[in-house]
């Protein structure tokens, strides 16, 4: 009898053994896999941010372009940033928008 009790004990820890092992391989997959997706995310997140400032490097190249000018040009910076940042136009201007998205 203490043979079939021996024999039961260790099927049962070795079938213990193999649940555990594949609930932590499963585990581990999981995981893998999750953190793959964070890592794509991340990396389309980071490229989006080097493209704006690329787009913010280009703007500041330009604009002290135009203040190195010193050709006296004050008053078409001014208009350019109300026209651009602010969105404001002459009064007699009217200003269409596209809305489309092309």
């Amino acid at each position: 009898m203490k043979k079939a009790q021996k024999k039961r004990r260790a099927g049962l820890s070795g079938t213990l053994s193999k649940g555990l092992v594949a609930v932590l391989a499963v585990y581990l997959v999981g995981t893998l896999i999750y953190n793959q997706v964070q890592i794509t995310a991340k990396r389309q997140e980071l490229s989006d941010v080097q493209e704006q400032i690329t787009q913010k490097q280009q703007e500041n190249e330009e604009l002290e372009r135009l203040i190195g000018d010193g050709s006296g040009n004050d008053d078409a910076i001014i208009e350019r940033a109300a026209r651009d940042d602010l969105g404001y136009a002459r009064p007699s201007e009217r200003i269409f928008y596209d809305i489309s998205g092309k």
